[in-house]
């Protein structure tokens, strides 16, 4: 058994820099899907001729990185959170977080995620068309949503630093579950306009050199569209539900 302190993720300037890093990943991910058409036999079940049982190729494939990440003990890290259910046990020694910051919660919107970018999202940046390149672009969704995942409920860690610098606020909402007044609490309208101007601005300039090389890229207002009608409200939504489950118990 391994003792592991994470006395610092509740820090502003450690918050700032993981979600700086995921907005990379993000973009990355975004830009390379976008390579691709949107090959919509990934996402349905049955697509396959019945190879896979009753996942679509893209759930058997992120299925099966889960079954391995969580061998490795990805999924009992407190940033990470799973699609499925039946993984099985780490094979390596298990991790006690001696100071984990969040609270017990049963926060995870994983199947939203899922549904969404399947149904929305790969519609949206990807051209229409089918060129049956089926595998690569499963593996890109794979990390993609894996990401997204980790960006959405890394919420969970900004509403509790909020909390903590407001308890007394925050426990009169919580009381009267008072979501709308927690959503209010938690947004910051100037950081959120900054956000959505610093993702369009890189992803900017990583597609004019792609473009430049005579690659495909992603429009850039699309990279902000999706932060601001996906991933931010998502975001949100995890912030406020794990807030009214910040005192139970």
């Amino acid at each position: 058994m391994l003792w592991v302190t994470m006395s610092n993720e509740l820090q502003l300037d450690h918050l700032r820099g993981v979600l700086i890093r995921l907005e990379e990943t993000l973009i990355f991910g975004l830009i390379e899907r976008a390579q691709f058409p949107h090959n919509p036999p990934v996402y349905v079940r049955g697509a396959m001729e019945g190879a896979l049982a009753d996942e679509s190729l893209l759930e058997f494939v992120l299925h099966e990185a889960e079954r391995a990440h969580a061998k490795v003990r990805r999924y009992t890290s407190p940033d990470e959170h799973p699609f499925f259910d039946d993984l099985p046990e780490p094979i390596l020694p298990v991790m006690v977080y001696a100071e984990n910051p969040l609270h017990t919660h049963r926060v995870n919107l994983n199947q939203r995620l899922l549904a969404l970018y399947s149904r929305e999202l790969v519609p949206f940046i990807c051209r229409e068309g089918d060129d049956a390149n089926y595998g690569s672009c499963a593996v890109i969704d794979v990390q993609l949503l894996q990401g997204l995942s980790k960006r959405i409920h890394y919420g969970m860690f900004i509403a509790e630093s909020k909390y903590r610098a407001e308890r007394e606020r925050y426990d009169a909402m919580i009381r009267v579950r008072d979501a709308s007044g927690l959503e209010a609490a938690i947004t910051a309208c100037e950081v959120e306009a900054l956000l959505f101007e610093r993702v369009q601005r890189k992803a900017a300039a990583y597609s004019r050199e792609l473009v430049a090389a005579g690659e495909r890229s992603i429009d850039p207002d699309k990279v902000q569209a999706i932060y601001q009608r996906w991933i931010l409200p998502l975001c949100k939504e995890v912030e406020v539900a794990y807030l009214l489950q910040r005192l139970d118990g």
